[in-house]
């Protein structure tokens, strides 16, 4: 019978072990630049389409905005299609946007946004107009200011929060209430 000595096994281990290692970062050196190109790519189609890189600045997003009219009461089946058609007769229509929900299903809004600012006040006349048997709502578009939601969404109580004055007895449906 033959023994093994056990140095060499773990020789073999250390082995395999740097070799899986070299593997994992060249594995990893080709994930990276597979990004940079990435990168690089996104970079040169928003260059193409005449966007700085993260979207409009602000006095564009402003003009754009002002170009635009929100629809509202939009049938779940419409498309922007129809909405370009229903539309036209208001002026040139640059795009139509229905927003969606994570699961791809329309919201019952849109936006759509026409090249010349004359366009706002006639598609303001189209509201109340029926569309695919619904009556939808046009509104001009807003822009949104960044930090106006600030004091939303704090909870019950508002801004003083629950439970300032004690522990509320005399005020509403306090602990205990019974209407019957």
């Amino acid at each position: 019978m033959m023994e093994h000595d056990g140095a060499d096994e773990a020789g073999m281990d250390d082995m395999e072990g740097e070799e899986s290692l070299e593997a994992m970062k060249a594995r990893l050196d080709e994930m990276e630049q597979e990004a940079n190109k990435l990168k690089q790519m996104q970079a040169r189609v928003e260059k193409e389409m005449g966007q700085a890189p993260g979207g409009l600045d602000p006095k564009e997003k402003e003009e754009v905005d002002s170009r635009s009219v929100y629809v509202g009461n939009v049938d779940y089946s419409c498309t922007p299609e129809e909405l370009q058609q229903h539309f036209k007769s208001c002026g040139t229509v640059n795009r139509v946007t229905i927003l969606t929900d994570k699961l791809g299903n329309p919201k019952g809004f849109a936006y759509i946004e026409f090249l010349e600012v004359d366009a706002v006040p006639n598609a303001l006349l189209l509201s109340e107009s029926e569309l695919k048997g619904r009556s939808i709502k046009v509104q001009a578009k807003r822009t949104n200011v960044p930090g106006m939601k600030q004091h939303r969404g704090r909870g019950r109580g508002g801004i003083r929060g629950r439970g300032t004055r004690g522990r509320g007895r005399g005020r509403g449906r306090g602990r205990g209430f019974s209407p019957y």
